[in-house]
């Protein structure tokens, strides 16, 4: 059994409009020391597998069939064995 964990983020140049309303909601109420936020979805999912490569291999293919848009996301897929 393996947990994996894929953290999707956004391309350099792509806009977050998400993180922008978070940065301007916490420079308004006070915490002027933030300069920059940014937003992760993360997508944790409990598989089997014959090893951690063919798991990676798995959770790679879901990154481009599903998970990601890849001409606005990044990825990165960690995978932890239990």
């Amino acid at each position: 059994m393996y947990e994996v964990k894929v953290k999707i983020g956004l391309k350099k140049g792509i806009s977050d409009p998400e993180g922008a309303n978070t940065l301007k909601a916490l420079q308004l109420l006070g915490f002027m020391t933030v300069k920059e936020v940014k937003t992760i979805r993360t997508v944790d999912l409990l598989m089997d597998g014959k090893n951690k490569n063919d798991v990676k291999n798995k959770a790679e293919e879901m990154c481009q069939k599903l998970l990601t848009n890849p001409v606005i996301h990044t990825y990165d897929i960690e995978i932890i064995e239990k």
